[in-house]
């Protein structure tokens, strides 16, 4: 306690100081070494805290009185000497006591925004390679048209809650111990509701189904997730609303697979390509391509087009476009494809199966071996 500064002298007032002077000389402080005047100045937020620890215990009496008679050691343990956590702490504590110093008649933690709501949206793999304005649907709480969000049926009204005050949360203390709750009878609303509406049973809303335009940029893959703003829910207490976050699937695309920012596409060429080069015509997503297929290129070869993939909305540039090539071998070959096959076959001194006879050469074949025995 010896490292603790008196907290007279922390709020600078007289020992005999009203509890009004001791309020408004820490409504001074209080604001001055506020974190939001103060942002990432350290020193400010300790010093805000001493002085918060201070007036929690000089604004009490009782907790006054011990201080004075016996120093730090009568209110150790008390909550708010030294065991404000963080400075939402202390806006919980005294928000409600000091109204417009925080910020309104509530504390800071009061005001909340409105909840998220989720939607999805499938594209196809052009549109999400180009980008897209979409329409999509989706469900959300609005403010009831019945009570105009009042929640109370007409003619009756909200009122204040008689077990709080109409704060939110309720103090209990015992001894030097004082703890801060949601008021169980409001639930922290800090008003009541005696006839409630029937539309909207109390809440002041209703879910309806809306829709909503949202922008979809470029290069967006599956399971991105794209904000609309301000979309989502009302706030329960004046708060901003929350958002929409519409979730992407891109469909499968006939020729393409994607990998990240880039595209594979499979194309199967003759031996023939393969053997002595070529020139492909290949499908890309801005239309058909021109490929160079070098001479003796192998079955899986993967030959690169930059700049033919995808863009990603994260990164500026295009991906690339990897085609694979596969030698295909036909199943049905005409007379004059098999005569030049063989030749081939011949030159290169490479074994083949066999002409392939006819079923009735085969019979006749079978016929006479059987005639001959």
């Amino acid at each position: 306690m010896a490292n603790k500064r008196d907290y007279y002298e922390v709020l600078e007032v007289a020992r005999n100081a009203s509890q009004a002077e001791v309020a408004s000389a820490y409504r001074k402080l209080a604001v001055k070494f506020h974190p939001d005047k103060n942002p990432g100045d350290e020193v400010a937020i300790e010093q805000f805290k001493e002085a918060s620890e201070a007036f929690e215990v000089l604004h009490d009496t009782e907790k006054r009185s011990r201080y004075d008679r016996y120093g730090h050691a009568g209110v150790n343990g008390a909550s708010g000497a030294g065991h404000f956590s963080d400075v939402e702490d202390i806006f919980s504590a005294f928000g409600n006591i000091f109204g417009d110093l925080f910020g309104g008649g509530r504390s800071r933690r009061g005001v909340r925004k409105g909840r998220d709501v989720r939607c999805s949206v499938t594209l196809t793999l052009q549109e999400a390679a180009q980008g897209v304005r979409k329409s999509v649907e989706f469900q959300r709480h609005e403010t009831c048209d019945v009570c105009t969000g009042s929640g109370a049926t007409k003619g009756s009204k909200r009122e204040s809650c008689s077990y709080c005050g109409g704060h939110g949360q309720v103090v209990q203390q015992a001894g030097i111990i004082r703890v801060q709750t949601t008021c169980p009878a409001c639930g922290g609303e800090g008003f009541s509701i005696s006839a409630p509406c029937k539309s909207c049973r109390g809440t002041g809303q209703r879910l309806k189904k809306v829709q909503a335009e949202v922008q979809i940029p470029p290069g967006v893959d599956e399971g991105m997730q794209v904000r609309i703003t301000g979309q989502g829910e009302p706030s329960p207490n004046g708060g901003p609303p929350g958002d929409c976050y519409c979730f992407v699937s891109v469909l499968q695309h006939a020729l393409f697979e994607r990998e990240g920012r880039h595209l594979i596409c499979r194309i199967p060429i003759t031996y023939s390509q393969a053997v002595l080069g070529c020139k492909l015509e290949v499908p890309t997503l801005d239309g058909p391509g021109e490929l160079e297929v070098p001479p003796g290129s192998q079955s899986g070869d993967v030959f690169r087009m930059a700049g033919k993939g995808m863009p990603d909305p994260r990164v500026v540039g295009l991906g690339d476009l990897l085609v694979q090539v596969n030698i295909e071998v036909p199943k049905k070959i005409s007379p004059e494809e098999e005569k030049l096959l063989r030749q081939l076959a011949e030159l290169e001194h490479k074994k083949v199966a066999s002409e392939r006879k006819s079923f009735f050469d085969k019979v006749k074949e079978y016929f006479k071996h059987e005639i001959d025995q």
